[in-house]
């Protein structure tokens, strides 16, 4: 029996949904400058049968649109006929964000350093808030999805608090390659999410102001494994991913203006003091030569061939040589996403 009880109606946004009914929610949040309603597209699925509810967000950063075409593929997509509990979807949450493709909201400030929020704040703060109460308080469970900001890019991973059991399980069954360990950043949506006693986890995968196929069809996998393992749909559950959990993560940054030669792919395993770029300035001459400081994995790497001194070049997340050794035979047997593919013989 689920331990959820008889499931009953829920309020979302004033809008009443019944067990067995999907419904589309214009979540009206704010006001535009023209004084017109400011709404949030919500699709909210419910189960005939008790389960818990599951929350998913996306463009929290206006311009990340990967979780996006996550959240849509599965609304149009999969079949909930047999869902057990509620899955509570927000495909864009930063929707001025989303129209204008900027990643902050119209006063400047980031929506995911600003949660819980405060219903007398800022633009944002009052945003962070509705969010938080009419969605984030009423699940169970959360996943929240990103990509890399500006002109970076992640390699696909999970960020969870490993520390609280309940968020490590939603992690295992998420299926993610690489978690790393982390409660947040002060104000992010997991985090205060958590805090309030609703495990969440963050999917970050790709870039910015595109649509990566191979990284959203791992994003859908990871969501219909995690409800298979909270019981919200039939089907084998599959055995937890042995990911490698990475607790400590070095940007490495430009020592020198110019432009870029990166010598690495994202995904791929270092040694410590391999060759990750080279700087020259427009001459071609030499400037700069960056190693790596460990060995590790590349989370994560900018897009931008020209850097100032202090630009983020590459993500690196360190670990043991064991373990990179372990992460290098998938490299060398082509089975890590995002990795170069070498042609096929003729």
């Amino acid at each position: 029996m689920s331990p959820f009880g008889a499931p009953g109606p829920i309020e979302i946004g004033h809008r009443s949904v019944a067990p067995g009914e999907t419904l589309e929610i214009r979540l009206e949040v704010s006001e535009s400058y023209t004084a017109d309603p400011l709404y949030l597209p919500v699709t909210v699925v419910r189960g005939r049968r008790p389960g818990p509810t599951l929350f998913l967000t996306a463009a929290v950063h206006g311009d990340e649109l990967n979780g996006v075409a996550i959240i849509r593929d599965l609304l149009n997509d999969e079949d909930f006929s047999d869902l057990a509990g509620t899955l509570l979807t927000v495909p864009v949450v930063n929707v001025p964000g989303f129209l204008n493709q900027m990643r902050a909201l119209p006063d400047g400030r980031d929506l995911n350093r600003s949660f819980p929020g405060t219903a007398q704040g800022s633009f944002t703060s009052r945003l962070a808030h509705r969010i938080y109460e009419d969605v984030v308080r009423v699940s169970d469970y959360g996943i929240d999805f990103h990509t890399g900001g500006g002109d970076r890019t992640n390699y696909p991973h999970v960020r969870a608090d490993l520390s609280a059991p309940r968020v490590a399980a939603l992690a295992a069954a998420f299926g993610s390659e690489l978690v790393i360990h982390g409660t947040g950043p002060d104000g992010a949506l997991r985090r205060s999410a958590v805090t309030a006693g609703v495990p969440t986890i963050v999917y970050e995968a790709g870039s910015a102001r595109v649509f990566e196929r191979r990284f959203i069809d791992v994003g859908r996998t990871g969501v219909l494994s995690v409800m298979r393992s909270l019981e919200m749909l039939p089907g084998d559950v599959p055995p937890p991913e042995a990911g490698l959990h990475v607790k400590r993560s070095t940007w490495i940054r430009a020592d020198a203006g110019g432009i870029l030669d990166l010598q690495v792919s994202l995904g791929q395993p270092l040694a410590r003091g391999q060759l990750i770029s080279v700087n020259t300035n427009p001459f071609g001459r030499h400037r700069n030569q960056l190693d790596a400081p460990a060995s590790g994995v590349v989370i994560g790497l900018t897009r931008s061939p020209l850097v100032h001194p202090g630009d983020a070049v590459c993500h690196l997340a360190r670990l043991p040589a064991r373990q990179v050794a372990r992460w290098k035979e998938r490299w060398d047997a082509g089975l890590c996403l995002g990795q170069p593919r070498q042609p096929s013989a003729p």
